[in-house]
C-alpha cells in the first residue's frame, strides 16, 4: 500500500531544509501512520537525497506528522541545479513510500479492513 492511499502532504522549503507534513485523509488512520511512517523510514526513502537529519514531529490533534529534512535540497533552491528536488517534489515522492499492507495487520487494532 502506498502512503498516498491514506494521506496527503504539504511542503515547504527554506535554504537547504525541506519541511513535509503528512496528513491522514481519515483521522482513524493516524495511529497507523504514526506507527509506520517514522523518521527512519523517511530517511531511508530519501537516502540518496538527504545528507542531514530527518526529524519527525507528531501532531495527533491534526492527524498529521511533520518531517524536517536537513540537507535535502542540494545546497538550497537558489544553489541547486536539481529543480525537481524542491519541497513540493519531495512531498510527492514521499507519498510514493510503501507502507505495510493493512490487510496483513491485526484488523482490530486499526478499526477493520478498508473498503
Amino acid at each position: 500500500m502506498k502512503l498516498r492511499d491514506i494521506a496527503h502532504a504539504r511542503s515547504g522549503d527554506k535554504g537547504n531544509i525541506s519541511n513535509i507534513s503528512v496528513i491522514a485523509l481519515d483521522e482513524t488512520d493516524y495511529p497507523f501512520l504514526a506507527e509506520h511512517l517514522t523518521a527512519q523510514s523517511v530517511a531511508t526513502h530519501f537516502q540518496e537525497i538527504v545528507t542531514g537529519t530527518v526529524t519527525r514531529y507528531e501532531l495527533p490533534t491534526l492527524g498529521a506528522l511533520n518531517f524536517v529534512l536537513t540537507g535535502a535540497l542540494g545546497g538550497g533552491v537558489t544553489r541547486s541545479l536539481a529543480l525537481d528536488a524542491h519541497g513540493k517534489a519531495l512531498s510527492s515522492a514521499l507519498l510514493d513510500l510503501e507502507l505495510p499492507n493493512r490487510n496483513r495487520q491485526n484488523n482490530n487494532q486499526y478499526g477493520g479492513e478498508r473498503p
